[in-house]
């Protein structure tokens, strides 16, 4: 099964809206795909791909309670279903993951048990097969380097890297080198990067500049997105992928959005393409 996590330290650079485009691609690709949406941002990719109406339900059953061994249900009745691509939303409960997940493990060792609050995630999805049911895991954690993305690393162990190609994206980027390597050594696993993908490229000449110092490090770059403002905020407005808003939501096909649409299908590509990654 290929997995990864798609993740940034920077903020506004369209994490979540390339998760979900990457997840249609997979899905219009023939895979089964599962994704896990572990931010708890309204702004999420559950919003996106319209899903969070449990968000605030405190009666709901949650990802974090199967974590922490008190599910109110089997796992599969976590997943919803938007455009062809199965979702397990979000949950405000997920703010308070640390607390659970700590509190979880102090119990366990009171009582001689074995419990890594990092691993548990990756516990659950192999309980409930997830390895046999899909053939591509996504996962979108928040920006903040915190349990959450621990988690997701554990379960994914690939990485899929958006940045903006600025002089503040290219130092978030060499950042994110000492947190992978920070992540491996406290981890204790081995974290690939699959790819880097620059957005919001606008062909200034310090933006290739940027680009060719980071493939020179060694940066995998096989595409590079370039500003699709009102693309991607209609997609927000109509809560759904850019291939959805393209083939529903326009009157007539613009070139440069089809282009758009065709580096999705060909960076999905490019990831799956080596090798499929057993999560």
């Amino acid at each position: 099964m290929l997995a990864y996590t798609v993740y940034s330290e920077a903020g506004g650079v369209g994490k979540t809206t390339l998760a979900a485009n990457l997840a249609k691609a997979e899905a219009r690709a023939g895979r089964d795909v599962l994704v896990i949406d572990l931010d708890t941002q309204e702004a999420s990719l559950s919003h996106l791909l319209d899903v969070a109406d449990d968000r605030g339900n405190d009666q709901a059953d949650s990802l974090l309670r199967h974590m922490i061994d008190r599910p109110r249900g089997p796992f599969e009745d976590l997943i919803k279903t938007s455009e062809g691509i199965d979702i397990v939303p979000a949950h405000n409960i997920l703010e308070y993951a640390s607390k659970h997940l700590r509190r979880r493990e102090e119990e366990a060792a009171d009582f001689g048990e074995s419990f890594n609050p990092n691993k548990q995630l990756l516990r659950v999805l192999r309980e409930a097969g997830v390895q046999d049911m899909y053939d591509t895991l996504i996962i979108d954690p928040p920006a903040t380097a915190d349990i959450k993305l621990h988690n997701a690393i554990h379960a994914t162990r690939h990485l899929v890297i958006p940045f903006e190609p600025s002089g503040k994206g290219y130092e978030s980027v060499q950042g994110l080198d000492q947190l992978v390597s920070g992540l491996e050594n406290n981890l204790g696993i081995e974290v690939g990067v699959l790819a880097v993908v620059p957005n919001r490229y606008k062909g200034m000449n310090d933006q290739d500049r940027f680009l060719e110092e980071l493939q020179r490090d060694g940066w995998d770059i096989p595409i590079t997105l370039r500003e699709r403002s009102s693309l991607l905020e209609g997609c927000w407005a109509e809560q759904c992928t850019a291939f959805t808003y393209v083939d529903e939501h326009r009157e007539r096909e613009r070139d440069h959005e089809l282009e758009t649409l065709e580096k999705f299908d060909q960076l999905a590509e490019y990831i799956r393409a080596p090798t499929e990654v057993e999560a």
